[in-house]
């Protein structure tokens, strides 16, 4: 009887033992098919987007079997990335929001706060720009808290607020762009150790080009391809759209025909960031707009137009199913390829004109030269002649002698405002004497006295600047027209630069340190745009 029970128990055991070394077996295989999915998906994902698809999918599918939602989450955004980049944006919003609901169902604000920023981004390309902004901000808010815990949460931060940047920027909002940029640069320089991000460097650079520092922004942007060389080559696509804008702005067209048609091939190649190539058709369009090339400019609408409708037009899948989604964008280009249309129409019948006319005051020119040359050739040349020189000499009579007088005035102008300074400086010390003085004077008479007729720097400027104006009337005038940034205190610069005063003198006579005037001068020849070698004193004196 023992030796039947022995028997059983030995059975039992050796059944329990083959079911876990089967389950082992068995979960192995899952893990290493794991890994041989992700591999695969991630490997293709820039050379056959559909087979990394696949692959995906196929990883997808068995992390839920193996009840791994985690993986499985972040396998589908990985997912929705790959068809967003590849423009098929129903496919991608269906993938983020599978994702969202697994995320929510296990309760992973992390995951959650990820997905909303892809949500957001998906939104932005389809211009719903209050729905993307509801999105970018939900994830931030979603950071923030897990930062008040950890610290090193930051650069996920600096990424949401780096989205809202993106989207202000394609907006053309710059002021916007330049206020998040800030928060992004912020949450960027939390992080430990210190961490340089050349996305931010980039976007920077774009906003220095919209505020005039084209040089600064061009060896950004250069520092950036660079970069992106040796770490993400998908990303050179968008740097090389930006770089053309910026050429763009430099009105350097030929280079920026260049880096438009490097990020086209870019995207392409790399089978990443294909939205670009809208916006770099579009950039190659107004770029031959502005060269007068309107063939050119034209095809390149025509394939702006051509992908615009593949993507978000009413026949396309992404339209078909984002149905809440409204192709603003879509309408938005069409308008702009009927203005277009009018504007070439309006440029060919204004050069038909153009021709025409120069047409007929060229043969009615040619008419009268016939008719008239002649006869009266001779005479007109030598009584031009007589005319010129008599007028050139009248001319250069009067020139000298208001130059004569100009500087004469300015020069009893200079004296007067030297003397507003000595009288000042008389009475400053004699005010000084007085205080220290005995007990017989009356110090409060005498200097209520001296105050009446003691000048202010305030009334001491306006005095010499109504003598100013009076001598060099068109002087303030062609300063604004100019430089119309200049501002008082350097107009005031200005004036008294053409004077050749010295700094000493102009600090009494505007009432400040002479520190503050060499800090004014040097200010004012930055906003002049003058070099090192260039003379102030020169460059004042032509206006």
């Amino acid at each position: 009887m023992f030796t039947i029970l022995k028997l059983k128990t030995g059975i039992k055991l050796a059944i329990t033992v083959l079911i876990a070394l089967n389950t082992i077996t068995a979960f192995c295989q899952d893990n290493r098919q794991n890994k041989d999915f992700l591999k695969l998906a991630r490997e293709l994902a820039h050379k056959k987007p559909d087979s990394s698809a696949y692959y995906f999918n196929q990883e997808i599918e068995l992390d839920l079997k193996n009840k791994d939602t985690v993986s499985a989450i972040k396998t589908l955004k990985e997912l929705s990335i790959l068809y967003s980049h590849n423009l098929n944006y129903s496919k991608s919003y269906d993938g983020y929001w599978k994702a969202l609901l697994l995320a929510d169902k296990i309760k992973h604000n992390e995951l959650t706060a990820d997905i909303y920023q892809e949500i957001g981004w998906l939104y932005s390309f389809y211009k719903r720009d209050e729905k993307a902004l509801e999105y970018f901000n939900k994830s931030i808010k979603l950071r923030k808290k897990q930062f008040a815990k950890n610290e090193s949460n930051a650069h996920f931060i600096a990424s949401d607020y780096f989205s809202i940047v993106n989207l202000y920027r394609g907006n053309k909002n710059y002021k916007k762009a330049a206020q998040y940029l800030d928060s992004c640069v912020y949450y960027q320089a939390k992080l430990s150790p210190k961490i340089t991000s050349y996305y931010i460097i980039a976007e920077q650079a774009y906003l220095d080009a919209v505020n005039g520092n084209y040089n600064l922004a061009i060896n950004k942007l250069n520092k950036c391809k660079e970069h992106f060389k040796h770490t993400d080559k998908t990303y050179l696509s968008v740097i090389h759209s930006l770089t053309a804008d910026v050429y763009k702005m430099m009105k350097e067209y030929d280079k920026s025909i260049l880096n438009y048609k490097a990020s086209i091939n870019l995207s392409e190649n790399n089978k990443s960031h294909l939205n670009y190539k809208i916006k770099d058709y579009e950039g190659l369009k107004d770029v031959y707009v502005d060269l007068k090339n309107y063939k050119e400019a034209y095809y390149y609408l025509d394939k702006e137009t051509a992908l615009n409708n593949k993507i978000f037009g009413t026949t396309s899948e992404n339209s078909k199913h984002l149905l809440e989604i409204k192709d603003n964008y879509r309408l938005e280009k069409e308008k702009q390829k009927d203005a277009m249309q009018k504007q070439l129409i309006a440029n060919y019948e204004q050069e038909d004109k153009i021709w025409l006319l120069k047409s007929i005051i060229l043969i009615i020119l040619i008419i009268s030269l016939v008719f008239y040359g002649i006869v009266l050739v001779k005479q007109i040349k030598n009584k031009h002649k007589n005319e010129k020189q008599i007028i050139a000499e009248k001319q250069k009579l009067k020139t000298q002698k208001t130059n004569e007088v100009l500087e004469l005035k300015n020069k009893e102008l200079t004296q007067a405002a030297l003397r507003l300074i000595e009288k000042d400086e008389f009475i400053a010390g004699l005010q000084k004497k007085i205080e220290t003085a005995g007990e017989n004077v009356n110090k409060k008479v005498v200097l209520r006295a001296l105050k009446t007729f003691q000048g202010t720097p305030s009334k001491n400027w306006t005095e010499f600047e109504a003598r100013f104006t009076t001598i060099n009337q068109s002087f303030y005038e062609n300063l604004r027209i100019k430089y119309p940034k200049l501002s008082q205190t350097d107009q005031k610069i200005c004036a008294l630069v053409k004077l050749n005063f010295p700094s000493k003198d102009m600090s009494k006579l505007l009432g400040i340190s002479v520190e503050s005037v060499h800090t004014s001068r040097y200010r004012l020849r930055k906003k002049l745009g003058l070099k090192r070698e260039d003379n102030l004193e020169d460059f004042i004196s032509r206006f």
